[in-house]
C-alpha cells in the first residue's frame, strides 16, 4: 500500500528510510514547539492553545504535503513570521491577536487561490533576486535581535539598546542571560558537528542548567519580576485550552481596525510567507535534487497548496502563518523522498500534544538561543547578494531592506524599504529594464501605505 501511494521504488527509497528521514526532520523542527508558543504568548495568547494548534496545523500542513505532493517537507508555524505577528502587529500597530489570525486566514484563502494558479509564481519571479536574499537575512537578523531580548542580553539602556549587566540582580536576570549565551554556544558546536536535533537539544540543554541552577540556589524565585520556577509540573495535557484560540479569529471587532491599515497587514503577510515558502521548496528541492532540467520543481503547484491550506487552517486553530520548513532539508539529507517522509514527521508532531506541559514550561531564556541560531542559518544568505560596484542599483536597496528590519523592529518595514528604493533607484539610474512592472505596483502600495497611515 505504502509503495502504491508514495511510489517508493521511482524515487529509489525505502520504507525505512523514509521512516529514518521524517524522525530526523522532526527532531530538526520540534524546537518550534517550545518557541512558537513563546513568541505568540507576547501577543496576548494562551501559550498551552497556541502550542496544541502549532501541533495541529503543523500536522495539517505535512500531511497535505504528503497526500498531494508526494513530497518529503514538512511544515509549521514559521519563525519570523510569528515574531513579525506577535511584535509588530500586535506589539508596535497594537492590534489584537485575533485580528492577526483573521489576517493569516485570509493570506491563506488568497494563496489558495493563487496556488491553483500561476499568479503565485509570477509574483514570486517579479522580485529581483537581491531582495527576496535581502528579505531572508533581514528577517535573521530580526529573529536574533529577539532571542537577544528574551534571554535578558539586550536591554533599554541610553543609547536605546545594551548590554546586560551580569553582576546586577544575578540570581534572576544575570544567570538567565548567562545561561542563554551558554545555550548559543552549545547549540553552535552542536550544529557544526551535525547533530541531529542540535537546536533542540540546545533548548533543553538550556533549561536543564537553569534547573540545576534553581536547585543549588544560583538561580531564585522572584514571581513579582517575572522569574518562575524552571521545574515543570508535570500534568495531563488540557487540551480544552484550544477553544481559547480555536475560531477566534472569526470574532473580530473592526470598530478600531482601518481597512487600509488591515489590508497592508494582509500584504505584508502575503509577501513574507511568498517568498519564505517559495524559497525553502526550491532551496530543499535543489538539495535533494529534485529539480528538472530547467530548474523547477515539478509538483510545485500541490506543494504551494498544500502550504495555503494549512496557513488558513492554523488560523482557525490559532496560530501564525504556517509554512514549509527549511529544516526538511535534514531529512532529504536522511534519504527521505516522498511523502512518506512527511508524514511520519506530520504524525510525530500530532503525538506532541501530549506533552503539551513539558514544552509550555520551557522559559524564554531557554529558547532565545534557538532563536539567535536560526537567525544566523538565515543571515548567512547574505553571501549571495552581489555588493560589487556594479551591482550598487541592486545592493543598496538589499542593504536598506536589511538593516530596516531589526531597527525599525519591523519585518514589513523592511520590505516596503527595500522595494521602494529599488524601484526608486533604477529609475534615476536609467534601468529601468531591471524593474518588473509588477514592482511599480508594489511600490506605488507601500507609499500609499506610508501617506495614509
Amino acid at each position: 500500500m505504502l509503495e502504491k501511494m508514495f511510489k517508493l521504488k521511482e524515487n529509489k527509497t525505502t520504507v525505512k528510510t523514509e521512516l529514518a528521514a521524517g524522525l530526523t526532520t522532526f527532531m530538526t523542527m520540534a524546537y518550534i514547539l517550545a518557541v512558537n508558543p513563546s513568541v505568540l504568548s507576547a501577543a496576548g495568547m494562551d501559550s498551552t492553545a497556541v502550542l496544541l494548534a502549532t501541533c495541529l496545523a503543523s500536522f495539517i500542513g505535512t500531511a497535505c504535503m504528503a497526500f498531494m505532493a508526494n513530497l518529503p517537507f514538512a511544515l509549521s508555524a514559521g519563525m519570523g513570521l510569528n515574531a513579525y505577528m506577535a511584535y509588530t502587529v500586535c506589539g508596535v500597530m497594537g492590534y489584537p491577536w485575533q485580528v492577526a489570525l483573521l489576517a493569516v486566514f485570509i493570506e491563506g484563502i488568497i494563496f489558495i487561490v493563487l496556488s491553483l494558479t500561476n499568479v503565485r509564481e509570477a509574483i514570486f519571479n517579479s522580485i529581483p533576486l537581491s531582495l527576496k536574499r535581502a528579505v531572508s537575512v533581514g528577517i535573521g537578523l530580526f529573529i536574533a535581535f529577539i532571542g537577544l531580548q528574551n534571554a535578558g542580553l539586550a536591554v533599554d539602556s541610553a543609547t536605546l539598546v545594551s548590554l546586560v549587566s551580569f553582576r546586577e540582580s544575578f540570581s534572576t536576570s544575570g544567570i538567565c542571560a548567562l545561561l542563554a549565551v551558554i545555550g548559543v554556544l552549545l547549540t553552535a558546536v552542536l550544529y557544526i558537528k551535525k547533530v541531529p536535533g542540535s537546536i533542540l537539544i540546545g533548548i533543553i540543554a538550556t533549561w536543564l542548567l537553569g534547573i540545576l541552577c534553581q536547585l543549588a540556589g544560583i538561580y531564585q524565585l522572584d514571581p513579582d519580576n517575572g522569574y518562575y520556577s524552571l521545574i515543570p509540573g508535570f500534568r495531563m495535557t488540557d487540551f480544552s485550552r484550544l477553544g481559547d484560540t480555536f475560531g477566534q479569529c472569526f470574532k473580530v471587532d473592526f470598530s478600531n481596525v482601518g481597512v487600509f491599515n488591515f489590508i497592508v497587514v494582509i500584504f505584508s503577510f502575503l509577501f513574507v510567507d511568498l517568498f519564505d515558502t517559495l524559497g525553502t521548496l526550491i532551496g530543499v528541492a535543489t538539495k535533494a535534487d529534485m529539480l528538472d532540467k530547467d530548474g523547477r520543481l515539478p509538483r510545485i503547484k500541490p506543494a504551494l497548496l498544500a502550504d495555503a491550506v494549512a496557513t488558513s487552517a492554523g488560523a482557525v486553530l490559532g496560530t501564525s502563518t504556517t509554512t514549509t520548513f527549511v529544516e526538511s532539508s535534514a531529512g532529504v539529507a536522511a534519504g527521505g523522498r516522498t511523502g512518506l517522509t512527511s508524514l511520519t514527521t506530520a504524525v510525530l508532531f500530532l503525538l506532541s500534544m501530549l506533552f503539551a506541559p513539558i514544552f509550555t514550561a520551557i522559559p524564554s531564556f531557554a529558547t532565545a538561543p534557538a532563536l539567535i541560531i536560526v537567525g544566523f542559518l538565515m543571515f548567512s544568505t547574505i553571501t549571495e547578494i552581489k555588493f560589487s560596484d556594479g551591482n550598487y542599483t541592486s545592493a543598496i536597496p538589499a542593504y536598506l531592506c536589511i538593516i530596516a528590519m531589526p531597527l525599525f523592529y519591523s519585518i514589513s518595514e523592511g520590505i516596503s524599504l527595500g522595494v521602494i528604493s529599488y524601484v526608486v533607484i533604477n529609475l534615476v539610474c536609467g534601468k529601468r529594464s531591471k524593474i518588473n512592472p509588477i514592482m511599480y505596483v508594489l511600490a506605488v502600495l507601500f507609499v500609499l501605505k506610508y501617506i495614509f497611515l
